[in-house]
């Protein structure tokens, strides 16, 4: 069975983002009287939802202390635009960081796009908020050639893309670092988190960190003390590894080739690499939560753990990857704990990275600004009954691939039971996640019509929406074609 094609209207929708830079907007503070709790995101790269079983320390220490939310999501999954995501709670197509680099991404063009005079960062810290990001901060800002420390930042410690041998921008500062065991980079960035706790608690001031590892991203290699961990743990394999009939795929799935025996491989040997690596993230959690036990803050503070984007291995024959609409993409781990927040819980509504600055907002007592297209999650940790968003857009919109595996332009919607995608092709799919939950059935060549339709108009719609309009599309109910056409 051929993928289907579903016209042209994505080529048309790219054309329409027009190319403006969002002015800086000052975001109104609702108390800057009243207490305030601290914040803590623990954002780590490449990080799938699989992999987060082989993390005992944060499972004990933030997921069984506070929630788990079952369905969270990234709108964009590439480690740029989603991190743009996170800092101002916007799709990508009104951010317009749709790449690692320029012309689409990178760090130069947030910066260009006056970007990061506007972000959680610059919101809080107005608010009374020590701010501080220690880690990754974008593609394409590489602290051996940058001083530049953007606003909004107290602490500001900005690393590349190795594990060894890089350099840290430390508050304007470059410094370097070797190979030696304690240059090891999870671990630097551990202990200046631990110092910054520290600092801000001596302030007296309510603080939000942003620590931003790089691990399990590749090479993913592991902290001396964890190497020879995980010798033998085998990949598992889903229904979608290796998929065998793959005739209704847009091209790009059906291009590919069964996996080699050198393929599955590399595949087993980069899995027990990220375990691996995983092990000095989970030390780092251990100490930022013991360091705010010892500062009298640990229950005064919201401690996320999350990932930028997901990753697939041999799933639908791609060996290795991140830009798919795909769950193994888009789905990532997300735990919290904090004042307020119920002990083993789980959160199942439809959560977005877009959600992220929205909802650290609230925590400040802080309106955003109203570019935001996210929305304030606290109100489910109160009422996980009350209404939410029916469905979600997820895109992926620049031209060239980064060197990225399987990379194809789209956009697509996400209900609680669907994913449909239209690509630049002309192709689609349409997969029912209840039934199909591993995506192998592209149900678009012989679905209703008219749910397709409405589908494909969600899609679009979802696609071209700005702050409060994402939110109303997203909360408007979906598959009232489908109901209709079940009861007949």
């Amino acid at each position: 069975m051929r993928a289907l094609r579903c016209g042209a209207g994505l080529i048309g929708l790219l054309a329409v983002c027009a190319a403006w830079a969002v002015a800086p907007v000052r975001p109104a503070i609702a108390d800057p009287a009243k207490p305030r709790p601290n914040v803590i995101l623990i954002l780590s790269d490449d990080e799938d939802v699989a992999i987060h079983s082989y993390m005992p320390k944060t499972r004990a220490l933030i997921e069984d202390q506070g929630v788990s939310f079952d369905n969270y999501f990234v709108t964009y999954s590439l480690c740029c635009p989603s991190r743009a995501t996170t800092l101002r709670g916007q799709y990508s197509h009104n951010h317009r960081i749709q790449g690692n680099v320029l012309p689409s991404g990178g760090g130069h063009k947030f910066r260009t796009l006056g970007h990061d005079q506007s972000t959680v960062a610059t919101w809080l810290h107005d608010a009374g908020y020590y701010t501080g990001l220690i880690g990754k901060y974008m593609n394409q800002y590489e602290p051996n050639e940058q001083t530049y420390v953007p606003p909004g930042w107290d602490e500001w410690y900005a690393a590349g893309h190795d594990y060894y041998n890089y350099v840290l921008n430390e508050n304007g500062r470059h410094v370097s670092y070797g190979s030696k065991p304690e240059d090891y980079l999870t671990d630097v960035i551990a202990g200046h988190t631990v110092s910054a706790i520290r600092r801000a608690a001596d302030t007296g001031k309510p603080f939000f960190f942003f620590v931003t590892p790089y691990a399990p991203h590749g090479p993913a290699t592991a902290a001396p003390r964890h190497a020879d961990l995980f010798a033998d743990t085998p990949y598992p394999r889903p229904a979608s590894f290796d998929e065998a009939d793959v005739s209704d795929k847009p091209a790009y799935i059906r291009d590919l080739p069964p996996l080699s025996a050198d393929q599955i491989a590399w595949i087993e040997d980069m899995y027990r690499r990220r375990l691996r690596s995983l092990q000095a993230m989970d030390d780092m959690v251990e100490s930022i939560v013991n360091t705010l036990e010892a500062v009298g803050q640990l229950e005064n503070t919201y401690l996320i753990y999350t990932s930028d984007n997901g990753w697939h291995m041999g799933e639908h024959r791609q060996q290795y990857g991140k830009t798919t609409a795909y769950e193994e993409d888009i789905r990532v781990p997300f735990v919290m704990r904090g004042p307020g927040v119920p002990k083993g819980g789980r959160v199942t509504q439809m959560v977005l990275n877009n959600d992220l600055a929205p909802t650290f907002a609230a925590v400040a007592g802080v309106t955003p600004p109203s570019f935001a297209d996210g929305r304030s999650f606290l109100p489910l940790l109160q009422d996980p009954t009350q209404p939410w968003r029916q469905s979600f857009g997820i895109e992926r919109r620049q031209t060239e691939t980064d060197g990225l595996v399987g990379a194809a332009t789209f956009h697509a919607v996400r209900t609680e039971g669907w994913t449909y995608v239209e690509y630049a092709t002309g192709e689609c799919e349409l997969y029912d996640l209840t039934a199909d939950p591993h995506q192998l059935a592209n149900m678009a060549a012989t679905a209703d019509p008219a749910f397709l339709k409405e589908l494909a108009q969600r899609a679009a719609e979802l696609s071209n929406c700005a702050g409060k309009n994402c939110r109303e599309i997203e909360d408007a109910p979906v598959g009232a074609s489908l109901k209709v056409a079940a009861s007949k």
